[in-house]
């Protein structure tokens, strides 16, 4: 229930057309096992379910504490965690802040990452997210040619020059270069990645499903909030 760079790299064509179709597929499915709702954890393990990063990284999101899901749209995984996630999003408690963090192990997803920081700071990621991934893998659409981006971003009802200006600007370089530096720091080696307040680091792969994942989330949430509770 994760995409590793070794996999990436062991992969002569990741975008198959096959995978693509799975994995639009896994979503739909998420969609109706959302509904049923996880088993919630009883108490999640360190070491199994979880990692304690020895040297905590500082959180960017001050009081609050921070959720980093290190993903890309060109990940299958992170396409059928998606509809779960949204969810969990739905219901964000105050204290929590939640943000993204594209990886790119193949030059593909370095595009995509650039889509990602293009909509967020146009201020569309979350309404148009859950369709670059379902443009990827439903429809098979190449977003990650520049091009084809564009003009899809302009079928959508964005303005395709402002699209254009924004995906090729500075500020959009710098976030990438920002995005790789946060990989390398966490260690991502597969996506999708989730890391709490800077110290707790788990997966789908890691609790069972990615039904069960935003449960998982929530229960490191509250052991971050307790830990700072306490310092």
């Amino acid at each position: 229930m994760g995409v590793s760079m070794s996999t990436i790299r062991a992969q002569a064509n990741p975008q198959r057309a096959p995978m693509r179709r799975r994995a639009f597929l896994a979503v739909t499915v998420g969609v109706v096992l959302a509904a049923v709702g996880p088993k919630a954890f009883a108490q999640l393990m360190e070491g199994k379910n979880y990692l304690r990063l020895k040297a905590p990284v500082p959180v960017e999101t001050g009081k609050k504490i921070e959720v980093i899901e290190f993903f890309s749209y060109g990940c299958p995984h992170c396409a059928e965690l998606e509809p779960y996630l949204d969810a969990w999003l739905a219901k964000l408690p105050a204290d929590v802040q939640f943000r993204r963090v594209p990886v790119m192990f193949q030059e593909r997803w370095f595009n995509l990452g650039k889509i990602y920081y293009t909509l967020d700071a146009m201020g569309e990621d979350a309404k148009l997210s859950p369709e670059v991934f379902t443009a990827i893998h439903g429809k098979n659409v190449s977003l990650w040619n520049d091009k084809t981006f564009f003009d899809w971003a302009a079928s959508k009802g964005l303005d395709r020059k402002k699209v254009e200006d924004v995906y090729t600007s500075f500020a959009i370089s710098g976030k990438m270069n920002r995005a790789k530096q946060q990989a390398q720091t966490f260690d991502i080696q597969s996506v999708p990645t989730v890391v709490v307040d800077g110290k707790f680091v788990t997966g789908s792969d890691k609790v069972g499903s990615h039904a069960q994942l935003p449960a998982a989330i929530d229960e490191l949430v509250a052991k971050a909030r307790s830990e700072r509770s306490k310092s």
